[in-house]
């Protein structure tokens, strides 16, 4: 008989562990878990805390009963697996609640330990008020606290998908939000551009941001927290939520001298074998080959640690039969109203590799133009120059967003190109999309980039640009008056045939509208009337306004 060991019972590990069971119905299998609670939705905590999930007992996948009475599984909560002697196939672990250590020994094990919430050594931050949300355990503090203090304001330190998601719950629950974010930007894993908007809907929001800035110190004032930030500001609210990041949980992997990788993520193959071949490792604690760059990262995401749980056990059972393709990090939030989704590599990490690539960004209708109430859909792609494989993609809208978002990652994982959007067969009815859907047209915008049909610069091209460079503002006169860009002359679309002469054929134009498609008329019209050095504004004015803004 088999005795298969797990250590952490949460996403991955509790996969793992029914999965084997399904498999081997002889095997003995153990799950260790550090915490009090297995199988639960971590990522459902912030709602919970927002009370849209009204019950807490909705968190919970599956319990210690239920592993015992539906699969005869053996859960050991509050016990923390101490050391693993990979030689002689045992581990050592202390029962939290007794203090109690004993040892146990298996065929194969399971490492799904997880990562753990970055708490940096700030003075005072290990004060009361101050709360990190990582498990139940830290959900029930929050919670608990919200609910007994009744707090007016909070600090959210770090702006990241947790970060954001806790800013919309606890804003629902009339608590004043502050934003300190060390980034020059939100949401890291998205591209500056793309920030600024969600950037313009959190101040719609009334949430504080305070961008490029970091905390130096907290303190206690009476029943407040006292937040001193490096720029030297100061910020006094009744409570602090740490949202810093997360760094995997590879300790006892390392002391047991398992490969630790570059970014000190259990290092695994293709099969989730660490370096000793009885040994399985998954989930946030580890590191594989991105298949886009052929780099091992790491990628904390419960989908990927989902599959790789059934990955490992298919493999322990039937030996190494199933192979791990990698992820490409596809990830999406809800930010009050807007949806935010990434796939992919962003422009900032394509340029730290050296990878050269074209960008591009447009901006359409999440559905039918005349059907009632359409909203915006904006989406960028990174493609290679060569033969346009997508490289990374996100996607903002407060409809559609996350089925869009789908859509590119679906074909980014083909692998595929950027021709391939326009040939996806999506599914339309004038509340759903339109006839030509923005992946669509994303892709028919990055097609006309690759075949030379159109010339594009980005908005920092714009703000570095020379000054012998004509800016021309295809819009209407009306929208002209509204704003524009510093020195762009109003040449309506409309008007430019008749006006043509007007612009000097031997300089740099740059042209935008508001969001792209007039402006790429206006440069087939120039490029085929004899200017050389013409160039669309990718996304016009709508992506250059909120980041001239920021």
């Amino acid at each position: 008989m088999a005795r298969y060991l797990i250590i952490g019972g949460v996403a991955g590990g509790a996969t793992a562990a029914a999965r084997l069971r399904r498999l081997d119905e002889k095997a003995e299998i153990v799950i260790f878990e550090r915490g009090g609670h297995v199988s639960y939705a971590n990522c459902g905590l912030p709602y919970y805390i927002g009370n849209i999930i009204r019950h807490r007992r909705r968190l919970f996948v599956q319990t210690r009963e239920g592993f015992r009475s539906r699969y005869n599984i053996d859960v050991r909560l509050n016990t923390e697996v101490t050391r693993i002697v990979p030689d002689k196939k045992t581990i050592e672990f202390t029962d939290l609640s007794t203090g109690e250590s004993a040892m146990e020994t298996y065929d194969k094990l399971i490492l799904s330990p997880g990562a753990y919430a970055i708490k940096p050594p700030i003075p005072g931050i290990n004060d009361e008020k101050i709360f990190m949300l990582r498990n139940v355990s830290d959900t029930d503090k929050i919670h608990n606290y919200i609910k007994e203090d009744k707090p007016d304001d909070v600090c959210i330190v770090g702006a990241g998908f947790i970060g954001l998601e806790m800013a919309e719950n606890l804003h629902q629950l009339g608590i004043k939000v502050s934003i300190v974010e060390m980034l020059d930007q939100v949401l890291g894993v998205i591209d500056y551009e793309m920030a600024a908007l969600v950037q313009k809907h959190l101040l719609e929001k009334d949430v504080e941001l305070h961008l490029k800035d970091g905390v130096t110190a907290f303190a206690r004032e009476g029943e407040k927290v006292k937040i001193t930030l490096g720029s030297g500001k100061k910020l006094t609210r009744d409570f602090v939520l740490l949202s810093i990041g997360v760094r995997p949980e590879a300790r006892l992997a390392g002391d047991a001298a398992l490969a630790i990788g570059e970014s000190k993520g259990i290092v695994v193959n293709e099969y989730l074998q660490t370096s000793d071949p009885d040994i399985y490792a998954l989930g946030d604690a580890i590191e594989y080959t991105n298949p886009l760059i052929g780099k091992s990262m790491i990628i904390p995401l419960a989908g990927p640690a989902n599959k790789q749980g059934r990955i490992a056990a298919d493999n322990i059972v039937f030996g190494n039969t199933v192979k791990y393709k990698g992820t490409v990090g596809t990830a999406i939030a809800k930010v009050f109203d807007l949806t935010v989704g990434s796939t992919g590599l962003s422009h900032r990490l394509l340029d730290r590799f050296g990878i050269h690539h074209f960008q591009s960004i447009t901006h359409d209708p999440s559905h039918a133009e005349y059907y009632p109430e359409p909203g915006t859909i904006t989406v960028k792609l990174l493609f290679s120059e060569d033969e346009g494989k997508i490289l990374g993609a996100q996607v903002i809208g407060k409809q559609g967003a996350d089925k869009r978002i789908d859509m590119i990652a679906a074909v980014l994982n083909g692998p595929g190109t950027v021709y391939d959007l326009h040939d996806i067969e999506h599914a339309y009815a004038p509340p759903y999309s339109s006839a030509k859907d923005p992946v669509t047209i994303a892709g028919y915008v990055a097609e006309n980039i690759l075949k030379g049909l159109m010339k594009s610069v980005q908005w920092s091209d714009i703000k570095e640009h020379d000054p012998d460079t004509v800016l021309i503002d295809v819009r209407t006169r009306g929208e002209y008056k509204q704003g524009t860009i510093e020195g762009a002359v109003n040449i309506p679309i409309d008007d430019l045939r008749q006006r043509i002469e007007e612009l000097p054929a031997d300089k740099k134009i740059i042209v935008f509208c508001a969001v792209g498609a007039r402006a790429y008329l206006a440069c087939r019209i120039l490029s085929q009337s004899g200017f050389k050095d013409v160039y669309n504004l990718s996304g016009g004015y709508e992506t250059y306004g909120p980041v001239a803004g920021s």
